[in-house]
Parts: structure tokens; sequence; C-alpha cells
């Protein structure tokens, strides 16, 4: 089947970051988006878009990158595959990259802290698509600032008990598998944080609200009332949550920065076409100067994000460094380019670009979560500095 999904071109895979195998990861993600799997999908049911291009995926052995084997370690996940991946699927359809990305994120800290049995039972179907999973750390006074989570888990003989609500979790409403981080009280703030396993039909365990976003996705605020899970379900040590949260973020994080790249560089190959085709007193919307001034920050903006990008994913996968500045450099640069670089797109479009349906209306509304997820644009700030700041 022809696809109508439009193919990134990657000029860049011969950057010094990637290896000869990344070449391999790109073709295959270019099979998948050629094979006519993301024209099948119907946007306007995000809940069954989600699980059907989950099941394409990992037909198509897309996840096998994000999604650590039962008997593998979720640290030797190549950073640099997971944000090559991200930056193709959002180039493509954002929904696509979403539903990839919530994969990993979701089952990170069960293939890092899980015990052997659950991995056996979890990872093969959040792996193959038959599953999808969700990282619930959110709450309502708990996004940016994780140490206040007020979710509990009290040991009660062999059983957890949870109760509290987590809100604006991904795949919320949908997931098969939930990896719940919540307060047991070991220690105070973070270090009193343990992680879990929730499964959608434990009894205490229910949806509270549907959260309906400018570019639609599957989002929900969880409750849980005396929801009992066995203590074998507990993800690592007692008060080791959020060590476990930030292990897992710190693989994906970079993969944030990659997706916002997909999408300004779909904006910019947009905004080239129409600037090459667009005729407009007695020339082309390309001959005029300032449109070429725009195009040229544009291009500029877009590969700088990317050198940051690749760099922060290179020396978490290379150099086997911290990445926490690098990330946090790589995240708000490549946001904040991609709102720019797709704001001068749709303003290229003219009429043309505020009307629903064009491709730089839609990844107009895709962008704009991204500079707040996993850590607004603010935070990353103050995370570079914090780090500046630190003695050598």
């Amino acid at each position: 089947m022809n696809s109508t999904a439009k193919v990134i071109r990657r000029e860049w895979l011969d950057w010094p970051f990637f290896e000869p195998r990344h070449h391999a990861v790109g073709e295959a993600l270019d099979r998948f988006v050629q094979s006519g799997a993301l024209d099948t999908i119907d946007h306007n049911d995000v809940d069954g878009a989600c699980r059907k291009l989950m099941r394409a995926m990992g037909e198509a052995g897309v996840l096998d990158c994000a999604v650590a084997a039962p008997d593998g370690d979720a640290t030797t996940i190549d950073s640099r595959s997971i944000c090559l991946s991200r930056e193709s699927l959002a180039y493509a359809d954002g929904l696509a990259d979403f539903a990839f990305a919530m994969q990993g994120l979701g089952s990170g800290a069960i293939a890092l802290g899980g015990s052997a049995d659950l991995r056996k039972a979890v990872l093969p179907k959040v792996r193959a698509g038959e599953w999808l999973a969700a990282f619930a750390l959110s709450e309502k006074e708990a996004g940016s600032d994780v140490a206040a989570m007020s979710c509990t888990a009290r040991a009660d003989g062999n059983d957890y008990v949870i109760d509290g609500e987590k809100t604006w979790i991904s795949n919320g409403g949908i997931a098969d598998v939930y990896t719940l981080f919540a307060r047991t009280g070991e220690a105070p703030g973070a270090r009193g944080i343990s992680a879990f396993v929730v499964f959608p039909d434990d009894p205490g365990f229910g949806i509270a609200d549907r959260i309906d976003v400018i570019a639609p996705h599957p989002l929900a605020t969880l409750r849980f009332t005396n929801c009992r899970i066995p203590a074998s379900r507990r993800l690592g040590a007692p008060g080791g949550g959020f060590k476990l949260a930030m292990q897992t973020l710190d693989i994906f994080r970079a993969s944030v920065a990659a997706a916002a790249l997909g999408f300004a560089r779909r904006a910019l190959d947009e905004a080239l076409s129409h600037a090459r085709s667009r005729h407009m007193f007695g020339a082309t919307l390309g001959d005029l100067q300032l449109t070429q001034a725009a195009l040229g920050d544009m291009a500029t903006e877009t590969d700088a994000a990317a050198l940051l990008t690749y760099r922060a994913a290179w020396r978490r996968d290379v150099q086997k460094l911290p990445t926490t500045r690098e990330a946090a450099m790589a995240k708000l640069t490549a946001t904040e380019t991609a709102q720019r670089v797709i704001d001068r797109a749709v303003q290229m479009f003219g009429g043309r670009g505020v009307r629903k349906g064009e491709i730089v209306e839609s990844l107009y509304r895709e962008i704009r979560a991204l500079r707040i997820y996993e850590g607004a644009t603010e935070v990353q700030k103050l995370i570079v500095a914090r780090d500046l700041l630190k003695p050598r």
C-alpha cells in the first residue's frame, strides 16, 4: 500500500553522533511510515487510534528500541535511536509520536525495577503493542515539584493500599498497565516515594475525569480509593520510586526535544513547498527577501536545536555521562525553536495557515504542549543554572 504520510529526510545522519546501525533504524521507520499504517488512523477517535497505532508499531518492530525485552537491561536502551524514532514519527504524525513515546516511558521503570515475573507478564505485551502503558507521576499540586506528591501507598500485610489522585496522565483511561508513583513515607520528600504496577481492573482504581486538550491525546485524572494491590507489584526498593522515575526520564528526556525537531522540520518543509509554489506580485513567495530571511532563520535554528539534542543523546549513550544539563538545554531549545518555526510557517501560509485540517495548523496545536510537559521551559532553565552553579 502506498502511503500519503511523509518520510523525513535525514541529512544529519552523517553527523559524528551516529553509527551505521542508526541508518538501519531510520530505514525501518521509513518502511513503517510508507506502509500505509498511518493513513488508516482515524484521528477523531483518539483512543481507538492509539490502540491501532500500537498494534501496527508492535507488528513492525518499531517499539523494540523503546521497550526493553523481559531479559534485557533498560539502561542499555539507545537514546539516539529513541530520538531518531520520535523525530521521524512526529514529522509524519503527532499522535504516532505520542503513542510510541508512552510505550517506552510507561514501561521503563518496570524494566528497571520490576521482578522477573512482572517483567515477563508486562514487557512482551507492551513491546508487541498489545498493551498500552502509562506513567502516572503528576498530581494537581505535584507537577514539576514531584516531592510535593500526596498520593499514598500504605503497606498492609502482603499488600499496599493506595489512596489519592494522579492527573495529566497520558494514556489515562485506555492504558492496560500503569506505572504509579506514590508516597510510602520512608523519608521526607522525594526519598519517601515508591513505584508500583497497577492494572485498570484493580479494585478501587477509577478514572475521575478525561482531559481534552488542543491537540487531541488520551489524558485523564486517575483516582485511587482503598486500591489494594499485592506487594509483589512494587518496583524496586521501598522509597526508591523517585530514583526509578528519574532513571526512566533520563533515558527518554532528550527525545522530547527530538519530537519537537520532527514538528519543526515538517513545518519548514511545508513552508518551503508553499514558498516555491505560491505566486504573488509577479513572482513566488520564495522570491521575496523577507520570506528568504524567515526560511534562513527557521533552518538555522532547527539545526542548532538538533545539535543540542543529539549531543545529549550521544553523551548518554557513548560517554555514559550524566546529561542533566545537556538534556535540559536540548529540551528547552528544541521546543521553543519549534514553536517559532511553526509560527513562522503558519504566518507564511496566510489564511490557509489557520484553517483546520492544514498540516501547519495541526503542528501549531501539537507543539504547544511540548513546551510544558516533562518539565516546562522555565524549569529547564533552572536545571541548567543550578547545574552550572554546582562546585566542580
